[in-house]
């Protein structure tokens, strides 16, 4: 007989998956990342295009996600379709997501609002993004006009990895890359998103049925021998000051896929040859989940958790179910040893647009034809469902 794992089962527990709109609506033609995919000598490996038509195909998304058994479907808005010019304020747009919102709910489905997924308006980019003189405040706005759609949402995460924008705008503005081609993060705009994340938490808060937080990209660094302060160093910008913002939060979600070691001379150091790895190029490492989530509560001093993304870009779905139930099981381990885990929201739904990687590193529980954008479950989104109904987990 297997040994089995008991995890919280729905509807105790959100069980999910996770998509951000760039990503997988299609047409995003007024986004700063539209225009960073069509510039040229572009590093982006090809344009997002349709990407997967969810703008139109949401419902069907949705009811495949319901009809496996998950119970929570976190996505979002996009501040380029809302506000195409400033101060030009979409009301069309904000009802196409105010429909997803109220198709989330007709299915049983938790609808998780993330406001902010890398992608900004190109006016606002243009003119500094979150290096302009009045981001804050600019964002704030935005906040504000979203928050008036938002009336039976009650999870929302303000940024999505804070963390990776601010490494981003450090290799933009300055070329220290490290070993693994990382830049040092802005620190500049990591304090303003944080300016400007404290303001939606606040906005989100007063409407008085709202829990938000902001996701970071959890690294699990670890240290090479001799390496500790070296590593200490090292994470700090990069995790540790967005973990300590997010010690006032409601929560703090959590997204894992990897481990980066530090050495002694305070850079990653390379995998060999001999390890596997996934399309795109990280460490198999399921274990990563468990220890972000003990290395998170310990920062925050015990928030609250939801892990709002973790999986594995692969091909072959039957390793990708491998890695996810090695993931969960660490999960399992940290809520033993005392971690207040809220969720589990898969990344992705769908096979998507993966940023400057193009659309080869599949990550989706559905496989979806970009000639007609018809949709295939794979076998991971109905092994995660019955996971989900039952809290029954297959210990190998």
């Amino acid at each position: 007989m297997t040994d089995t794992i008991t995890l919280p089962a729905a509807p105790d527990f959100l069980w999910g998956a996770s998509t951000a709109a760039h990503q997988i609506e299609g047409g995003n033609v007024n986004s700063d990342w539209w225009a960073k995919e069509h510039q040229p000598g572009t590093l982006c490996a090809e344009s997002s295009g349709d990407a997967v038509d969810s703008y139109h195909r949401y419902g069907e998304d949705v009811r495949l996600l319901a009809d496996a058994g998950l119970n929570a479907y976190r996505f979002s808005v996009e501040w380029a379709r809302i506000e195409p010019a400033e101060g030009e304020v979409s009301r069309a747009q904000l009802h196409h997501y105010r429909r997803m919102i109220d198709t989330c709910l007709a299915a049983g489905v938790t609808p998780i609002v993330t406001l902010l997924h890398f992608t900004l308006p190109r006016w606002f980019a243009e003119r500094g993004g979150w290096l302009a003189p009045d981001a804050v405040d600019t964002y704030t706005r935005y906040v504000e006009t979203v928050a008036t759609i938002l009336d039976d949402v009650h999870q929302v995460v303000t940024i999505n990895e804070p963390n990776i924008t601010s490494m981003m705008l450090g290799a933009s503005r300055r070329t220290n890359l490290d070993a693994a081609g990382l830049a040092a993060p802005d620190q500049e705009a990591s304090e303003v998103q944080a300016k400007a994340h404290r303001r939606a938490v606040e906005i989100m808060r007063s409407l008085g049925h709202v829990r938000a937080g902001w996701s970071i990209a959890n690294q699990v660094f670890q240290a090479a021998p001799g390496a500790d302060e070296a590593r200490d160093a090292y994470a700090w910008p990069r995790e540790d000051f967005f973990l300590e913002v997010a010690r006032d939060d409601d929560f703090v979600g959590v997204q894992s896929y990897l481990r980066t070691i530090i050495g002694t001379d305070g850079e990653p150091v390379p995998f060999g040859d001999d390890v596997e790895k996934t399309l795109t190029g990280w460490e198999y490492y399921p274990q990563a989940l468990g220890e972000a989530l003990e290395y998170s509560h310990r920062i925050t001093g015990g928030v609250p958790m939801l892990v709002t993304e973790n999986g594995m870009a692969t091909a072959d779905d039957a390793r990708r179910i491998d890695y996810t139930r090695d993931a969960l099981a660490g999960m399992a381990r940290a809520m033993d040893a005392g971690c207040r885990v809220e969720g589990y929201l898969h990344w992705s739904l769908l096979d998507n647009y993966e940023w400057m990687s193009g659309f080869r590193p599949t990550f989706g529980l559905i496989a979806v034809d970009r000639s007609t954008f018809v949709r295939t479950p794979k076998p991971s989104l109905a092994w995660l469902g019955r996971v989900a109904r039952t809290g029954s987990l297959p210990a190998s």
